[in-house]
């Protein structure tokens, strides 16, 4: 069971347990890669070769492993039966990787489907600034577990962006912070440190900024930094544990 399948559908929800109403810890978006660690008669436990996570999804026809070119830049990004904007079937989110087959002037052609060309960047490509698309997140809704458009966790938050620049990064927030070795003074913190909490992690925007998916607030928030360490610490009884650099 060592073969790597990639993941055609736009989103596909892991479960702690092969049960329909079992947890959702985590989602694979399209064109992540996977290998199928064993198999029932309606499920397969999975692990995700870009974070080495695994789950529970249901048995569905997956695609052999395809080599990705390309990724999607944007929050979502529509998908089109032709290079048109008149048969929309879908939608991708941000990170979707793709095997682009043919561009012409505006789109371009991946599983006969299409795509914007504006939505989308080589696969090889990263932002100078590894959170420089995280604001696109202002506002979407909180989900545990989720890491799209439709819903988003505050470690995914951090992963998605890192995974978007190449850089691998665990999905949960206790696995990343044993992983970031790189410790920061409070004092010393600036755009781009990542605070966290125990079972909570935020990105600084500046040092008096933050961006979080919060949970109590059901959404992904711009926040002062003092005032947020303030309710956590009121609402939570939670103090800051670390400050990481990237």
């Amino acid at each position: 069971m060592n073969k790597l399948f990639s993941n055609n559908y736009s989103l596909i929800n892991l479960r702690k347990k092969p049960f329909p109403k079992s947890e959702i810890v985590t989602q694979m978006v399209y064109g992540e890669t996977f290998k199928v660690i064993n198999k029932s008669k309606k499920w397969i436990k999975i692990k995700i070769k870009e974070d080495e996570y695994i789950g529970y999804t249901r048995r569905r026809k997956f695609a052999s492993y395809l080599e990705p070119t390309h990724k999607v830049s944007t929050l979502h990004a529509n998908i089109y039966k032709e290079p048109n904007f008149k048969n929309k079937i879908g939608r991708l989110p941000y990170i979707a990787k793709i095997k682009v087959d043919k561009i012409n002037s505006k789109f371009a052609k991946f599983q006969n489907k299409w795509i914007e060309i504006k939505n989308i960047k080589p696969l090889k490509f990263k932002n100078k600034n590894i959170f420089k698309d995280i604001k696109i997140f202002k506002n979407v809704k909180y989900k545990w577990g989720g890491k799209t458009f439709k819903g988003i966790d505050c470690s995914a938050l951090v992963q998605v962006c890192l995974n978007f620049n190449n850089k691998f990064c665990p999905r949960d927030s206790g696995q990343q912070f044993k992983f970031f070795k790189k410790n920061i003074n409070f004092k010393n913190l600036k755009k781009n440190d990542i605070i966290y909490w125990e079972g909570h992690v935020a990105v600084a925007l500046s040092n008096k900024k933050l961006i979080h998916a919060y949970g109590p607030l059901k959404k992904t928030l711009v926040m002062n930094i003092v005032q947020t360490i303030k309710l956590i610490k009121k609402t939570a009884n939670l103090d800051v544990v670390s400050v990481k650099r990237v």
